[in-house]
C-alpha cells in the first residue's frame, strides 16, 4: 500500500527530488529562489521571505501587514532592521543562499540573516547574526527577544503542533469572533461550544498552551492542501548550542505561527548584555516542509523530527560557513565523553555543558557561551559530539535526586575527544525524615500540574491550560494542609501556592486568606531521643519558580519585586526566612493582565508571560537545632505575605536531621 511505502522512508528519503540546481531570479523589488518543489520570493527591501510555495501549494497565504510571511524581528527593541538591507546572494553547485545584512552605522548595530536552499530538500537553513561594536556608546541593555517567524496568513493549516503529545485545532473564526479576554493573551472560546479547539482541547485559549523546553526537536502546523493531501510546516531545531537557557527552559511554540526563538526573558530566562564587542551567530535550524499522501500529523512530525541531529547536514554547514561569519565549523569542534556513577535511585539522568561557572540557566551571563546537553543518559555513560571548543561546567542532573553533580573548567579542544569519570556523591545532611514531590526542577507531579483535564478528548495536562479553570480556594479552602504519610501529592498538595486568588473568569473576587500552608508530620519517640544539642535540622525547599512584581524583568518594580518564603516550625515565633530577588522572578503559573493582548488569537503578538511547570530554578537549606523537633506531632507552615500578588511553584521539599 502506499501508505506503509510513505511510512518506511526515512527523514533523509523524504528530502530527496529529482536533482536540479537551484535557481535564483531578480527583479527590482524581489529575488526569487526555487528547486523542483519549493519556492518563494524575498523582498528586497527588509528581507522578509513571502510567497513561499511547496509543490505549487501557498504555506504562507496571502500577504496582510507582517502576516503571511517569514521574517526575524526584536520584540525587546535591542537590535531593528534598516529598511535598506544589503543583500549577497551565493550559489554552490547544488545550493543557493542569501545573505541580508543591515548595518546600522550610526549605533554601531548590525543585523545580519541567512537563508538557504538546497536543491535536493524541502526546507530553508536559516543563520541570525547579530553585533555590536561602538566603543564609545552605552551598552544596549539586555537582549531580550530575538524570534524567527513563520506567519502564515490562511494556507492548508488546521493543526497547531507542539510535539507528538501535545496538539490540538486552531480555533474557527466563529470561535475568535465571539471570544472574551480573560487576561494578557487569554481568551474563553465556551460560547462556540461545537468548535473544534474547544471541543477536543479546552474552553480557554492561551498560546501558552503550546509552548515547551528546549529538548524539543521540531514543532508547526499540519493541514491538508485543497486536494486533500497532507502538509506539515515545522522548526527543525537541529542545532541548540548557539541558544541560552538549558534544556528545561520554557518558551512559545507555535500560536497559529510557528517560532524560533533565538534569545527570550521569558520564564524569567536571561538574555546576554548586550556591550562593545558583542557578536553572536544563532543558528542554523532548518523551516522543513513536508507533504505525502495519507500521512498522519504523527507521521509528518515524526518525519521532521529525525533531523533534529547536530551531524545532519554538517559537512553542507562546513561548506557555507565562509559565508556565514560567527558559525563554529567541524574544525573548532571537539567531543566530550563522560562516565558518571550516578546515585542510587537517580532517574532521567541528563547532563549539560554550559558557561563555566554559573548555573546552566543562566548561561546568557557569558555572550560567548555555548550549551549541550544529554536528556537520555543510560547507565551513566555520556557521548557529546560536535562541541564548540572552550571551556566548560558540567551538571548533571536527575529525577528524585536533590541538587545536581556540578563541575567546571572542563576544557574541550578542537579535533580532539575530552574524557572524563566522576563520581556523583547525593547531597546529605543526615537523615531524611521526609520529602514532598519529586525533585526534578518541576511543579508537575502536584496537582493540576502534568494531570490531565480528562473532560476534553484531547486530555491536556492541566497546567497548559488557563490558572483560573482550576479553582483553588474551592479546591483547597484556607490553603494547603498536607499530612505527612496519608496526604498525596497529586491530589493534596498544588502546582501553585498563591499569596492570593482571583479574579478569574468564573470568580468576581480576590481570596486572600490561602498564603499559609501547612506540613504536618509525626515523629516517633526513638527518632527524638537521638536529637542532641548539638543536632541539626535541614529543610530544604528547590522552586521550579518564584514569581515577584518584577515578572520576568529583573526589575525593582511593583509593590513586592522582593518577597520572603517563612517557614513557622511548630510554636517558634521566629521564621526562617528566604527573600526572593527582583532577579530571580519568573512569570511561570499565572498569565498576566498587564499587556495588551491582539483580538486574534492566532494571530496574537502580545507576549509576555508562560503558563508552566518549570521556569527559573532556585533552592534554599535552611538550618535550625534540631530541639525545636518533638517528638509525636510536628508542623510547619510555608506563609507568603498576604494579599500580595506573587507566588511560588515548588518542585520538592525535604527534611533531614544530623
Amino acid at each position: 500500500m502506499r501508505l506503509l511505502s510513505y511510512r518506511v522512508l526515512s527523514a533523509f528519503q523524504l528530502l530527496l527530488s529529482t536533482a536540479s540546481a537551484v535557481t535564483v531570479n531578480e527583479t527590482s523589488s524581489l529575488y526569487t529562489f526555487s528547486n523542483k518543489r519549493l519556492a518563494f520570493n524575498v523582498v528586497k527591501k527588509n528581507g522578509y521571505i513571502q510567497n513561499l510555495q511547496l509543490d505549487g501549494v501557498s504555506v504562507l497565504g496571502t500577504l496582510s501587514g507582517n502576516a503571511g510571511q517569514l521574517y526575524t524581528d526584536f520584540p525587546s527593541n535591542g537590535f531593528a532592521l534598516t529598511g535598506n538591507s544589503a543583500a549577497e546572494i551565493v550559489q554552490g553547485k547544488d545550493y543557493a543562499g542569501i545573505v541580508l545584512t543591515d548595518n546600522d552605522t550610526s549605533t554601531g548595530s548590525l543585523v545580519q540573516r541567512s537563508w538557504f536552499l538546497r536543491d535536493d530538500e524541502t526546507g530553508l537553513h536559516s543563520f541570525v547574526r547579530l553585533a555590536y561594536h561602538n566603543s564609545t556608546g552605552q551598552s544596549k541593555g539586555g537582549l531580550g527577544e530575538v524570534r524567527t517567524m513563520f506567519r502564515p496568513n490562511g494556507g492548508p493549516w488546521t493543526t497547531l503542533v507542539t510535539n507528538a503529545e501535545q496538539w490540538a485545532p486552531i480555533p474557527g473564526e466563529r470561535a475568535t469572533a465571539n471570544q472574551v479576554q480573560v487576561q494578557d493573551a487569554t481568551f474563553y472560546l465556551g460560547l462556540t461550544p461545537d468548535d473544534a479547539y474547544v471541543q477536543q482541547e479546552s474552553d480557554y485559549w492561551t498560546k501558552y498552551t503550546f509552548a515547551d523546553n528546549q529538548t524539543n526537536k521540531a514543532h508547526g502546523l499540519y493541514g491538508q492542501s485543497s486536494d486533500g493531501t497532507p502538509f506539515g510546516a515545522w522548526w527543525v531545531v537541529n542545532q541548540k548550542d548557539t541558544f541560552f537557557g538549558g534544556p528545561f527552559h520554557v518558551d512559545l511554540m507555535v500560536d497559529g505561527i510557528i517560532y524560533n526563538k533565538q534569545s527570550t526573558s521569558h520564564g524569567g530566562a536571561t538574555s546576554p548584555n548586550i556591550t562593545d564587542g558583542f557578536d553572536r551567530t544563532f543558528g542554523p535550524q532548518f523551516l522543513y516542509l513536508n507533504s505525502a499522501p495519507y500521512a498522519s500529523l504523527n507521521d509528518l512530525l515524526a518525519d521532521a523530527e529525525q533531523l533534529a541531529d547536530p551531524s545532519w547536514n554538517a559537512e553542507f554547514y562546513d561548506e557555507i560557513a565562509p559565508h556565514v561569519p560567527g558559525y563554529a565549523p567541524t574544525s573548532s569542534r571537539g567531543s566530550f565523553s563522560v562516565t558518571v556513577r550516578v546515585p542510587e535511585g537517580a532517574k532521567n539522568v541528563v547532563a549539560i555543558l554550559s558557561a563555566n561557572g554559573v548555573h546552566f540557566q543562566d548561561s546568557a551571563a557569558d555572550p560567548t557561551a555555548y550549551q549541550y546537553w544529554v536528556t537520555d543518559v543510560q547507565d551513566g555513560v555520556i557521548n557529546i559530539d560536535r562541541v564548540k571548543a572552550g571551556t566548560y561546567r558540567l551538571t548533571v542532573a536527575a529525577s528524585g535526586i536533590f541538587g545536581d553533580y556540578v563541575q567546571d573548567d572542563v576544557e574541550i579542544k578542537a579535533r580532539e575527544k575530552t574524557s572524563l569519570e566522576v563520581n556523583w556523591t547525593p547531597e546529605s545532611a543526615g537523615q531524611e525524615l521526609w520529602r514532598i514531590g519529586v525533585p526534578d526542577k518541576s511543579s508537575g507531579e502536584f496537582k493540576n500540574g502534568l494531570e490531565r483535564d480528562t473532560t476534553h478528548p484531547r486530555q491536556p495536562s492541566k497546567y497548559r491550560i488557563y490558572w483560573g479553570a482550576w479553582d483553588f480556594p474551592n479546591e483547597f479552602p484556607g490553603g494547603v494542609n498536607f499530612t505527612i504519610g496519608e496526604s498525596v501529592e497529586s491530589r493534596d498538595w498544588n502546582y501553585v501556592h498563591w499569596s492570593q486568588y482571583g479574579p478569574t473568569y468564573t470568580r468576581n473576587d480576590t481570596v486572600t486568606d490561602i498564603n499559609r500552608w501547612t506540613i504536618n508530620f509525626y515523629l516517633d519517640d526513638t527518632t527524638v531521643q537521638n536529637i542532641t544539642s548539638n543536632s541539626v535540622a535541614t529543610f530544604t525547599i528547590q522552586l521550579a519558580a518564584a514569581k515577584t512584581t518584577s515578572g520576568n524583568t529583573d526589575a525593582n518594580q511593583g509593590d513586592y519585586p522582593s518577597f520572603p518564603i517563612n517557614t513557622y516550625v511548630n510554636d517558634v515565633l521566629e521564621p526562617l526566612s528566604w527573600t526572593i530577588q527582583p532577579y530571580e522572578s519568573s512569570s511561570c503559573g499565572e498569565r498576566s493582565g498587564e499587556a495588551a493582548a491582539s483580538s486574534c488569537v492566532v494571530a496574537s503578538s502580545a507576549e509576555k508571560y508562560l503558563t508552566a511547570i518549570s521556569c527559573h530554578l532556585l533552592s534554599n537549606k535552611f538550618q535550625f537545632p534540631g530541639t525545636k523537633l518533638k517528638a509525636g506531632d510536628n508542623r510547619f507552615v510555608l506563609e507568603l505575605p498576604h494579599a500580595a500578588p506573587v507566588y511560588v511553584q515548588y518542585d520538592a521539599l525535604r527534611l533531614e536531621l544530623q
